[in-house]
């Protein structure tokens, strides 16, 4: 422990009490004296040791904390890196590394030499680019011990200078050419700088804009709610991240409105993107700092590219939200000081833009060194915007009146609630805003920096503030640190959440369903089908052995006193069991249900979904049943009016007559069908090296396949050509049975005029094993890339698995949640959003009398009216409720009407209003909504 003169302090307080204690004994001369006097001594020692204990532990807690380079097993991190570059770490260098290297010189004669030392990069990029360079340095072997000693000495003594304190200094011919080598190495110490200030911000950014919405009143429910995550495994992880934490932090806030801002509409995705890259960002840099392969500037342009253009549209964004922010502040005096202020010492998005094209330039003419740097200098700039984001938000929210006086504070309104500054008044009651249970806390955290210093002025607010959220502050990680307890410990977070591949659906996405699935039974019992329901789940032996290589897929059940079940995969196989087990020989019924595939959720692939099902079960004329289910399956697309689709349409027993044409042994047929079944998705080559290298095909036979499983066109044409003269499938005979069984549905469908919508292709295998005769599937053409939509086939066999009976089936299964995925987005292209509810009337009560609404809403729903009430004193707050609603009509009824004996019905659409005497109500309605 040092004191301030460079003594030591205990060693002083010791001295000090030998000289009392000598001048004690020199006055008194008594025994009882000395005695005192020892006991005094001893009791001070005691004391001065436990003062001298707490004063070095506390001296201790102020001390640098070390970082060892180059031990054994050691590792380099972003976190570590940068606490060296900003000072608030020293460096040690391990030991034992020191003695890997050569204790002199290399065997080269030194030379004097410059060090190199980049000339662009600030002096923590320059640290940073230094203290990756003494990493690699201490991995190798090709140099002394005296170059790595210098650099870390460096490092420790000088915190902001440029470290220009190497001057020549003597390296061999070895060192001096593996430092050149090093030398692009050390630009992934300014990409470590920028990781853990970018990760930083992601955090920070989120915490500031949940403000922002508050203060400036934003609708945040397109960031809520319309960003939920959709269960498919291409869904942005980060982006449901980004909302998740913005429910936990405007938990409970009722300053949140209706103003729409784009910035604000944009904060899961650009938050969210922000977030994916920082996380590649930094798997990237901790791979390149800890390997002993040399990066190159392009590697670090590579990192880069993508961060730059995250944190610039970041930038973009919070630039918007501070000027809304600003605009938001009441007080006229007050904002035209922030506004002064803003313009003068923050980013404007014209010097942003500058800033991320000279980014885009220097990476392009491959000037590396100014590249990162300008990066660099780019992520401060939005690190300054984001810290005025949360300057202005706070002010907007707070005002500036608040302030110590006698131990108590100020309540300030000049923030949202009004422009004036005003002191607390005794009996005078203060509003309450509410605000997040997650903003609420950082408000407190911004309070808490700037307590006592609410009389220095706008200024040094705002410089303090700028301070705050600066992270090379030392009290930044503190404040990270809160803010990521915010978000992890709120009551929010404990929320349950859906697992993949499963979804919730929103009262406007219930409206889309509901009217696919009327439509759907519409077609379906159109065509004398009658409805049917089985359980979710069925005995496991119903479901094996069905499903070829995709039984993997089955839900297995917990096993319950010995009843092994499954979820149902599908709901042909429960129809088929259902068939079987009544005996039935003939029947035709629809179901509408859900299924469960234990797959990895995909792009439109999930592990919960709806299927839609027709099957015809029994003895029919030849081809009818086939026919009747390819013309529904038409029916149900067109009426649903997603767009353009093609059914694709093929024969079991001719894909059966083409492999064995080819070669393959029949007890491989399923699964080489398997595979051509994936041609939709995979080209050929790699579908070809799966048959060859996975299921033992040779070359030549996989070829051969290949010739085939080309040819689709349309159904007649195609067909003519299959049964020509010299066809291999004219000499096998289950091929001829299935050319002749197509010709007689293609000639059906033709003159039911739909054959236009049919492709004949030789590709189409459907993999499930029960398929006996004809295969088809039906694929969206538009612009949203889902997929199959609907598919299906004949199955002879399958019901005479569960009975004794073999009863011949044939059905369609409609991919409904594909669907309604583009009827969803066709909706969004045309912006037109659903109404969510059927509701004609509202009842407006202009007061707080329920039995009025009671008596009055209830005479309508009694006529069959599909109605509501709403009772508030307000009329603008009906108004709105039928406008969000889109209720077109309503029924108000104030005071005076009450008293008249009227009621206003009122048009909202025409934005025109009647009298209707209150008797003659429910008749003028329902002439007026039955026309």
């Amino acid at each position: 422990m040092q004191c301030s003169d460079g003594g030591n302090w205990e060693e002083e307080w010791w001295c000090r009490l030998v000289i009392i204690s000598f001048l004690s004994l020199s006055f008194f001369q008594s025994q009882i004296w000395i005695l005192f006097i020892s006991a005094s001594l001893y009791f001070l020692s005691c004391l001065s040791h436990s003062f001298f204990q707490k004063m070095a532990s506390d001296k201790a807690s102020e001390l640098l904390s070390v970082i060892t380079l180059g031990g054994k097993g050691s590792s380099l991190s972003s976190s570590s890196l940068y606490a060296i570059a900003t000072g608030f770490a020293s460096l040690r260098l391990d030991s034992s590394a020191l003695d890997r290297l050569s204790p002199n010189q290399a065997s080269s004669p030194p030379v004097q030499s410059q060090f190199p030392i980049p000339k662009t990069l600030a002096p923590l990029e320059l640290r940073a680019f230094l203290t990756v360079l003494l990493y690699k340095l201490l991995r190798s072997s090709d140099h002394s011990a005296l170059l790595p000693i210098r650099i870390s000495e460096a490092l420790n003594k000088f915190k902001n200078s440029q470290l220009d304190v190497f001057g020549s200094i003597e390296l061999s011919k070895e060192e001096a050419s593996l430092v050149e080598k090093l030398y692009p190495s050390g630009l992934f110490g300014v990409c470590a700088v920028l990781d853990h200030e970018s990760a930083a911000l992601s955090v920070v950014s989120d915490a500031v804009a949940a403000l922002s919405c508050e203060a400036i009143k934003a609708d945040v429910a397109a960031v809520l709610f319309n960003s939920m995550d959709s269960g498919d495994g291409f869904s942005a992880k980060e982006e449901v991240g980004v909302v998740s934490d913005m429910k936990v932090l405007l938990n409970g806030s009722k300053l949140v409105g209706k103003v729409e801002i784009d910035s604000v509409s944009k904060i899961a995705k650009v938050h969210g993107s922000l977030r994916e890259i920082v996380k590649l960002v930094h798997s990237k840099t901790r791979i390149e700092l800890n390997s002993k392969d040399l990066g190159s500037g392009s590697d670090v342009r590579t990192v880069l590219y993508p961060l730059a253009a995250a944190i610039n549209e970041l930038g973009e964004c919070s630039l918007s939200r501070v000027e809304a922010n600003l605009d938001s502040i009441g007080n006229e005096g007050l904002r035209s000081s922030l506004v002064g202020l803003f313009e003068g010492k923050c980013a404007s998005g014209e010097s942003l833009r500058n800033g991320f094209k000279l980014v885009l330039e220097l990476g392009f003419e491959k000037e590396y060194e100014k590249f990162v740097h300008q990066v660099n200098v780019l992520l401060g700039m939005v690190w300054k915007i984001v810290a005025w984001e949360a300057m202005t938000g706070f002010i907007a929210l707070e005002g500036v009146g608040w302030s110590e006086k006698s131990g108590s504070s100020v309540e300030v309104n000049g923030g949202v609630g009004g422009g004036n500054v005003k002191g607390d008044k005794k009996g005078e009651k203060k509003k309450k805003v509410l605000l997040g249970k997650g903003t609420s806390v950082i408000v407190q955290l911004i309070k808490d920096r700037l307590q006592g210093k609410a009389g220095d002025g706008i200024e040094k607010w705002v410089e303090d503030l700028l301070l705050f959220l600066d992270p090379k502050d030392r009290e930044f990680d503190s404040l990270l640190k809160k803010l990521k307890e915010i978000v992890e410990t709120n009551e929010s977070r404990r929320l349950p959440k859906l697992p993949k591949g499963t979804r919730d659906f929103a009262k406007e996405q219930m409206t889309i369903r509901k009217r696919a699935f009327s439509i759907i039974e519409d077609v379906f019992e159109r065509h004398g089908a009658t409805a049917l329901d089985t359980p979710a789940f069925e005995l496991r032996e119903t479901l094996m052995g069905k499903y070829g290589e995709d039984s993997k897929l089955v839900y297995d059940l917990a096993d319950q006193g010995g009843e092994l079940c499954s979820l149902r995969y599908d709901l042909t196989v429960p129809f088929a069991r259902y068939v079987a087990m009544n005996g039935l020989t003939s029947f035709k019924r629809y179901q509408i249900a859900k299924v469960y595939r234990r797959d990895n959720p995909s792009k439109g692939r999930y592990r919960e979904f709806y299927q839609c099902d027709l099957d015809i079960a029994g003895q029919y004329e030849k081809m009818g049943p086939d026919f009747e289910i390819v013309k529904i399956l038409t029916e149900l697309l067109d009426e649903l009016q997603i767009g353009d689709y093609e059914i694709k349409l093929n024969h079991r027993k001719l894909l059966d007559g083409m492999l064995d044409i080819c070669g393959v042994p029949p007890e491989k047929f399923r699964t080489i069908c398997s595979s051509i079944d994936k041609l939709d998705k995979q080209p050929f080559e790699q579908i070809k090296k799966e048959m060859v290298e996975e299921k033992g095909l040779s070359v030549e036979t996989a070829d051969e396949i290949g010739t085939f499983v080309k040819e689709r066109g349309q159904p007649l044409e195609l067909l003519s050509k299959l049964k020509q003269q010299g066809s291999k499938f004219l000499g096998h005979n289950r091929s001829v049975d299935a050319l002749n069984d197509l010709e007689i549905l293609f000639k059906a469908l033709e003159v039911s005029k739909c054959i236009d919508k049919v492709v004949f292709d030789l590709s189409l295998a459907r993999g499930l094993d029960y398929y006996t005769g004809v295969i088809f599937e039906a694929v969206f053409k538009g612009g949203a890339q889902v997929g199959s939509i609907a598919a299906g086939g004949r199955y002879d066999n399958l019901i005479g698995m569960f009975g004794a009976k073999q009863v011949p089936a044939v059905g369609v299964s409609l991919g409904i949640e594909r669907v309604f995925a583009i009827m969803e987005q066709l909706q969004k292209d045309q912006s037109q959003a659903p109404r969510a509810t059927k509701t004609e009337v509202l009842v407006s009560i202009l007061g707080d009398d329920l039995t009025q609404a009671a008596e009055l809403v209830s005479e309508l729903w009694n006529a069959k009216v599909k109605a509501e009430y709403f009772v508030n004193k307000r009329v603008m707050k009906h108004i709105d409720r039928a406008r969000e609603s889109r209720i077109p009509w309503m029924v108000i009824v104030g005071e005076r009407e009450m008293n008249e004996g009227i009621v206003i019905l009122k048009d909202i659409e025409a934005a025109k209003e009647d009298k209707i005497p209150r008797s003659s109500l429910v008749e003028e309605l329902q002439r007026r909504l039955n026309p």
